[in-house]
């Protein structure tokens, strides 16, 4: 469920009144928002070429987010109800050192109305020519609305709708304001009346309070408007786009309707159990799952992703299914966001969170950062995080059964990555680096180097496999259906 909390009606309502009392802003604003056409634009559409990069996907906790070509992006931006509309052309880059599966094109088309954020995509095994079906996105909401207003424009909207501060600065005047009572803007116009920079903060279950600063440059006339023909966006501390703008279009038409089956739509977490062995539970019933393990005296949970309400859920569950004994230990396979962002959950909890070792530095940075946009419960029993670590093989026994972690070696997709066996039952449990498809999906055509490294490590290992209960994925399968999508006889 989104935790959107802008006021978007008001804002909406309240620019026309703005419009025609304009001379009660501070000078700066005022000259600016003139400067940009601000009054005169209701919707807008700017698109270019560059780079996008995926957020929270770091391939190692130093790095920075993995780039992709951007052949086309398109944003039609709706500044009067407070909608967009963001269509992407990208291929991944290769980076030098790092197997990757080959580049795919993919097409990307985002939308935001009020307070309701959704995709369309066609199904990846779709026929050709088959409609797009519409998917919602209740976690993209705070971040694509702050888009709009962040865009030159709209940050000059939003703050002549919110009683923006000002202030003179080296080279220009910084301008401030709230929408609501949480989240706040801080933007830069220069000497020449151009937004030069906006900053705002948005939640994220992992960064909690995340800066998002977004820098425009190289200002020309488009259409007879100035806007900037550079964008930079930075978010979490790296770059998330970089776009050269090549055309502007003035008030477009830009109405975007929620879809019905959008709109009604009741958002929920379900949590779906699946008995794999005696004391072995495969908890899905979303895009991202987790296995539960009984031992003698305890229980240990593999994977916490996405975010807090799935996490509350997994442990609501895991005590129906396994009561009355506590969460002993989370594993923890990689430190990807969406598979780390219900960790802090079980750290509330009271869980021990295993992982590679070189996770943990990165976690302890992040979750000492302010989590007051969104507080988590963690922000508010503010305990401190417990950790046990590995880098070789790393065993978990209660005295009758086992659970082996084994870091997943030379694997392209992440550097402190693990799978984890359960030597009686003989299940292996792995995220990315194999997910299986549905049955009538084909094979792609050259397997994907991720799960070729993965039968290499299970081969490399003398890992005896019945089964896979990978965290993607439609269903369990075994090492065959492995090997056939990686063509091995």
């Amino acid at each position: 469920m989104s935790r959107l909390r802008y006021p978007i009606i008001g804002l909406t309502l309240s620019l026309t009144t703005v419009a025609g009392c304009a001379f009660l802003q501070p000078q700066a604003l005022q000259s600016s928002a003139k400067a940009l056409d601000v009054a005169n634009i209701r919707t807008l559409e700017y698109a270019g070429t560059g780079r996008w990069y995926q957020f929270g996907q770091a391939p190692n906790p130093a790095s920075s987010w993995p780039p992709f070509e951007v052949s086309s992006f398109k944003a039609d931006i709706n500044y009067v109800t407070a909608a967009a509309r963001v269509q992407i052309t990208r291929s991944q880059t290769i980076e030098s050192g790092r197997l990757r599966p080959a580049p795919v094109e993919q097409k990307v088309d985002q939308y935001i109305s009020g307070s309701t954020a959704w995709n369309l995509a066609r199904p990846a095994n779709a026929p050709q020519g088959a409609a797009p079906t519409s998917s919602p996105q209740p976690s993209a909401v705070e971040e694509r609305t702050a888009e709009i207003w962040a865009t030159p424009q709209g940050f000059l909207r939003a703050a002549l709708a919110n009683n923006a501060a000002t202030k003179p600065i080296t080279g220009g005047t910084e301008v401030s304001f709230k929408i609501g009572d949480k989240y706040r803007f801080v933007g830069y116009i220069n000497v020449n009346n151009e937004v030069v920079s906006v900053k705002t903060w948005i939640d994220n279950p992992v960064l909690g309070d995340t800066l998002v600063e977004t820098n425009y440059s190289d200002y020309k006339d488009f259409d007879g408007v100035q806007f900037p023909g550079h964008i930079v966006r930075t978010q979490g501390g790296h770059p998330v786009l970089d776009i050269e703008v090549s055309s502007v279009k003035l008030n477009p038409p830009a109405e975007f309707s929620v879809p019905e089956e959008i709109a009604n739509a009741k958002p929920s977490v379900t949590v779906k159990v699946d008995k794999l062995a005696t004391g072995v539970y495969y908890l899905t019933g979303g895009t991202h799952h987790s296995v539960a393990i009984e031992q003698r005296d305890h229980v240990v949970i593999v994977e916490a992703p996405q975010n807090e309400e799935r996490s509350l859920a997994v442990i609501a569950k895991v005590k129906d299914i396994i009561p009355n004994k506590p969460i002993k230990f989370l594993i923890n396979t990689h430190a990807h966001f969406d598979h780390a962002g219900g960790l802090r959950t079980f750290v509330d909890e009271g869980s021990t969170i295993v992982t590679h070792q070189e996770n943990q530095p990165y976690f302890e940075k992040v979750w000492a950062a302010p989590h007051t946009l969104n507080p988590d419960r963690l922000a508010h029993s503010k305990k401190v995080a417990s950790f046990e670590t590995f880098i070789d093989k790393h065993v978990l026994s209660d005295g009758k059964r086992s659970i082996e972690i084994y870091p997943i070696a030379g694997n392209g997709h992440n550097d402190a990555f693990a799978l984890i066996y359960l030597p009686t039952e003989k299940i292996l449990i792995e995220a990315d680096a194999y997910t299986p498809t549905a049955a009538n999906v084909p094979q792609t055509a050259k397997p994907n180097p991720y799960t070729v490294n993965l039968y290499e490590n299970v081969q490399l290992l003398n890992l005896d496999v019945k089964q896979i209960a990978a965290l993607h994925g439609p269903n369990v399968v075994t090492l065959d259906n492995l090997r056939t999508a990686i063509a091995v006889k």
